[in-house]
């Protein structure tokens, strides 16, 4: 994909000297702090299994899969990024092992919590496909929020899904905004879980995030 501009702001696909420059720092600033469950934990999320963090996030850059928006109005800043990847079906029993043996913070909760709807959702048996794009992490800057960049970078990611062969694009939404958002370009709630309904041995739900913030989402589209 070549980069596209409009309204002042590029889309094209993230490299890896981006990540170090500049998407690392912008992630700690915006996802950490604005996605949900991060959000209402009290910890330092991005510091929590940093360098196993880095590594995934790397593999999907090299697979040409991962989006930076750029304000070309303002020397080029970054104002939104998504990371994205290929996914197959024995990637699902890998990210369980994984979550299992993570630290008990708040990264190790909520990739267990993943990694259950990941196995519930039984995406690659319900679409009868080997392979899917899954979209990991979109943020976008605070003070673009609310004019359609997400949603643009969303379907930007759809475009590279379609260019390289995918038939299927996936995103695990833990925010209510970034549910309806896809859920605006035609993806499809095809599994879900409540927080509240999610508990710990105590019975006590493991995630309290702010309203509208109440459900996990598996939203997904055939490319």
């Amino acid at each position: 994909m070549s980069s596209n501009t409009k309204d002042g702001i590029t889309i094209r696909i993230m490299t890896e000297e981006d990540y170090f420059k500049s998407v690392k720092a912008f992630m700690n600033k915006d996802f950490f702090r604005s996605e949900p469950l991060c959000q209402a934990s009290g910890e330092s999320v991005q510091q929590q299994n940093e360098e196993e963090n880095d590594e995934y996030h790397l593999s999907m850059i090299a697979q040409g899969t991962c989006l930076v928006a750029l304000d070309e109005n303002n020397g080029g800043r970054l104002v939104g990024i998504v990371l994205a990847g290929a996914q197959f079906p024995e990637d699902i029993e890998k990210h369980r092992i994984e979550a299992e043996v993570m630290e008990d913070h708040t990264w190790g909760r909520i990739a267990r919590m993943l990694s259950k709807i990941e196995q519930e959702a039984n995406l690659f048996e319900r679409f009868g496909v080997s392979k899917v794009l899954y979209s990991h992490i979109t943020s976008v800057d605070t003070s673009m929020r609310g004019k359609g960049l997400g949603s643009r970078l969303a379907a930007t990611l759809m475009e590279v899904g379609r260019s390289k062969g995918f038939p299927a694009m996936v995103a695990y939404c833990t925010s209510f905004f970034s549910a309806r958002q896809k859920e605006a370009l035609g993806m499809q709630c095809i599994h879900s879980l409540a927080y509240a309904d999610y508990k710990d041995a105590q019975g006590r739900p493991i995630f309290t995030p702010a309203a509208p913030h109440t459900t996990a989402r598996v939203m997904a589209i055939k490319l």
